[in-house]
């Protein structure tokens, strides 16, 4: 046994499980390819500032959960905690936003990292398919992003899921809101910690998850309730867009996400199977985050999904995902000479684009066997040197138990033919 460990709060991803992660993360990010967004790939690590400025100093994920470090070269970094602060810097430093073609749309997968209390589908590490359009005010785009994310989770077989839908407005009546929820907080028994984050983002207050303070904020005053002409409107079209694509969604109005470049349309994905994480993933549009870290003006919206979190939710709701087979063809040969035919032919099956696997090592019938069952394949070729003498090997359906005799030269042709 290994004398190390991952560390706490990470997990390896390990066949056969591991495949039902690449399956989740390709179904994310079909539908965003088919929808024009490009991917994209930043470091694992950034700026430490970056975060600070773009998620928000008053966050929990930066006074308390980012991995930040000084290099030797006395570097500030951090571990990135999510996509977008760096997708949109990336996205910055090449320019793209200056070819012309507004939105800039782009989609990445990765890992993200952040010192939480580790539980069941809360990890220090843990894997994201993401989606950013830059550069555009559309309310059509912001429902693009929601329509694709549920097209997404069905695509996958999830039906037990939730859309939570709100509106954070823009610069000009959040501000109103600000003081009058700043008011009402002030008059709360709250501790100094959360005074103190009233006074720096008040809406982050209204996302606390403890009961006593969340039973406090029963009477707190709804944004909705200030929102400007303008943002009425613009939410307005949002939920209209989204209703019209037969997409289901909850009007949410105290919904506020954990990060502080949200404007306007915000929104999030849960699934009441998961208990206390209920969030597999959501989003929002955040119009001044370019200005926030030094770009132009470019007003943007984007979601991440967590795919840790859907593959939980996928097990809660006894989804089982309809995986391709990882070997289709396994080839088993008893003496050197049929070692080297059979060698000679998965590597043609594979070039065919068949999944086919060997039985390396000096394995007799029964242990070859035994290796071909557990791979899972369809088909086992086997062959001897009186097969080999006779122009021949054995093909057996792995199904139905049937063996018959094909020709050496016709058997990858057969197995072209059978398995389509």
């Amino acid at each position: 046994m290994s004398t190390f460990q991952a560390p706490k709060g990470t997990y390896d991803l390990i066949p056969p499980e591991s495949a039902k992660y690449l399956a989740v993360r390709e179904a994310i990010a079909t539908p965003l390819r088919n929808s024009g967004y490009g991917y994209i790939e930043t470091p694992g690590f950034e700026n430490v500032e970056l975060f600070a400025r773009g998620v928000g100093e008053s966050t929990d994920i930066v006074t308390k959960e980012m991995y930040a470090f000084e290099t030797k070269g006395g570097d500030q970094l951090a571990l990135r905690p999510e996509g977008t602060a760096s997708v949109l810097r990336a996205a910055l430093e090449a320019n793209l936003h200056k070819l012309g073609n507004l939105p800039v749309k782009l989609w990445y997968s990765g890992s993200y990292y952040r010192y939480e209390r580790p539980q069941k589908g809360r990890y220090r590490h843990f894997s994201q398919v993401g989606a950013e359009a830059i550069g555009a005010e559309d309310p059509a785009l912001d429902a693009e992003l929601i329509i694709l994310a549920d097209q997404a989770y069905r695509s996958l077989g999830l039906r037990n899921f939730r859309i939570l839908l709100n509106s954070l407005g823009d610069k000009e009546c959040r501000p109103v809101y600000r003081e009058a929820l700043q008011t009402f907080l002030r008059g709360l028994d709250l501790d100094e910690e959360t005074l103190r984050r009233a006074d720096i983002n008040p809406l982050r207050v209204l996302d606390d998850k403890r009961p006593d303070v969340q039973k406090q904020l029963a009477d707190a005053p709804l944004l909705r309730d200030y929102l400007c002409d303008a943002c009425k409107a613009y939410h307005e079209e949002v939920r209209e867009l989204i209703t019209a694509a037969g997409v289901s969604f909850e009007d949410d109005p105290k919904l506020v996400r954990g990060l502080d470049y949200y404007t306007r349309t915000t929104f999030e994905f849960v699934h009441d199977g998961l208990g206390s994480q209920s969030a597999v993933g959501g989003g929002g549009r955040y119009d001044g985050l370019s200005e926030m870290i030094g770009g132009p003006a470019l007003p943007s919206v984007g979601w991440a999904l967590g795919v840790d979190r859907t593959v939980l939710a996928l097990e809660a709701e006894g989804v089982e995902l309809q995986l391709p087979a990882s070997t289709s063809v396994f080839a088993v040969p008893l003496g050197e000479e049929a070692r080297r035919v059979l060698f000679a032919k998965v590597t043609e099956l594979r070039k065919l684009g068949i999944a086919a696997d060997f039985s390396y090592g000096s394995k007799g019938l029964k242990g070859a066997m035994k290796s071909a069952n557990r791979s899972g394949a369809r088909y086992t070729i086997v062959a001897g040197e009186r097969d080999l003498a006779e122009g021949v090997v054995q093909l057996k359906d792995m199904e139905s138990g049937e063996q018959s005799a094909v020709g050496v030269n016709e058997i990858v042709a057969e197995l072209e033919s059978k398995l389509g």
